[in-house]
């Protein structure tokens, strides 16, 4: 008798059925995402402070970065750079020395969900390499600024990984950390803004 195959799908929160392997864009669900990242933590949970730094807080100074340093960008741009970790709602935040040791599968299992995550609003499935290339810039920003204000990073080491940022970029942000709650509703508001915008 041949065994059933191993089931790959997730009951939501919204009571959408995600298949992780085979993810369709009807089943993917602003609320789901900024649920799901507003209690997933970035760098293991290894930061200071009462409340983990969250992918969702994280997600949204990318955004603002982003802006800052692409200001003609169009807004389906902006709206990538706010979505640019999205897959992590359902396979979590790895560290980079992980996500190396874990292999190609992670990576594979996060094209899929990213490509349907910007189907269902509105945006290719894969980035012009130029738009990737400049939400990256505005990741490393972020990362340095996490490493340095709550990691428990130097200046000097964080610029060995990260790169030192211009400091204009960087001027009047700062790290927030805050219940989960709250960061979901800010993720959640954000993202209808750059919608009604586009």
């Amino acid at each position: 008798m041949p065994s059933k195959p191993a089931r790959a799908w997730q009951r939501m929160l919204s009571g959408r059925r995600l298949d992780l392997l085979d993810p369709t864009p009807v089943d993917i669900e602003i609320e789901d995402i900024a649920h799901g990242l507003a209690f997933v933590a970035r760098w293991n949970g290894q930061t200071m402070g009462d409340f983990a730094y969250s992918v969702a807080e994280h997600s949204l100074l990318v955004e603002d970065i982003f802006s800052r340093m692409q200001p003609n960008a169009p807004i389906k741009w902006r709206l990538a750079a706010l979505l640019h970790d999205a897959p992590e709602y359902v396979i979590g935040d790895m560290i980079s020395p992980v996500k190396a040791a874990v292999g190609p599968g992670y990576g594979d299992l996060d094209q899929r969900l990213t490509a349907a995550i910007h189907l269902r609003f509105g945006l290719p499935a894969a980035l012009p390499k130029t738009v990737k290339t400049q939400i990256k810039r505005a990741d490393k920003v972020s990362a340095w600024m996490e490493a340095v204000q709550i990691a428990g990073f130097s200046e000097k080491e964080a610029g060995k990984f990260f790169g030192r940022p211009n400091a204009e970029i960087a001027d009047g942000l700062h790290i927030r950390l805050r219940p989960p709650v709250e960061v979901r509703q800010d993720f959640i508001a954000r993202h209808e803004a750059l919608l009604r915008q586009m």
